[in-house]
């Protein structure tokens, strides 16, 4: 971003762009952009990490709760909350730590929850091929706490469920039952 970008802004909204708090902000904003928008620099498909055979078995492995910040893409305002991901190995497992880089990877983009959370579905699905996978999302936006509706404690939730959460019913109802636990 230019100079001359910030000094039209600052001077859009009333402020004067040579104050001193004001001085060093553009330099500041790129590297935050840097970090908040990361997940473009990133393969999504690597995140998993090295996908293992052994271990794999036919049980549950879920990791639940974890915590997440993205930017919306109507507003550029954040929005935060927490993703749970369940799947059923067929034969491939990853480390848990992957699946938390792939969720890091595409909240570090503009998004919508929606979006967020089938891409992480659909990529699971891809790179480990289980026989299903269920991803819940519950996130805050600030777009509708700060402005739009004014509403506080509204949460957003959505979800994406492939293979054996979509037809089996009991293996749907036993991954919403762990994440009630």
């Amino acid at each position: 971003m230019t100079q001359d970008y910030f000094n039209y802004f600052f001077n859009k909204i009333g402020e004067d762009a040579n104050r001193e708090g004001l001085i060093n902000t553009p330099s500041r904003i790129q590297e935050s952009w840097d970090f908040l928008y990361s997940g473009y620099t990133q393969d999504p498909k690597t995140a998993l990490g090295d996908v293992f055979r052994q271990g794999a078995c036919d049980e549950m492995v879920m990791i639940k709760h974890i915590e997440f910040y993205s930017m919306c893409e109507h507003h550029i305002l954040p929005f935060f909350g927490h993703i749970s991901v369940g799947y059923i190995p067929d034969k491939n497992v990853a480390g848990i730590s992957g699946l938390v880089k792939l969720i890091e990877i595409y909240s570090r983009r503009l998004q919508i929850q929606e979006r967020l959370t089938t891409q992480i579905a659909d990529t699971i699905m891809e790179v480990l091929k289980p026989k299903g996978v269920m991803v819940v999302c519950e996130a805050k936006h600030l777009c509708m706490s700060m402005r739009g509706v004014q509403k506080q404690n509204a949460k957003i939730n959505t979800s994406a469920i492939r293979g054996l959460f979509k037809s089996d019913s009991k293996t749907r109802s036993e991954f919403m039952q762990l994440l009630k636990s």
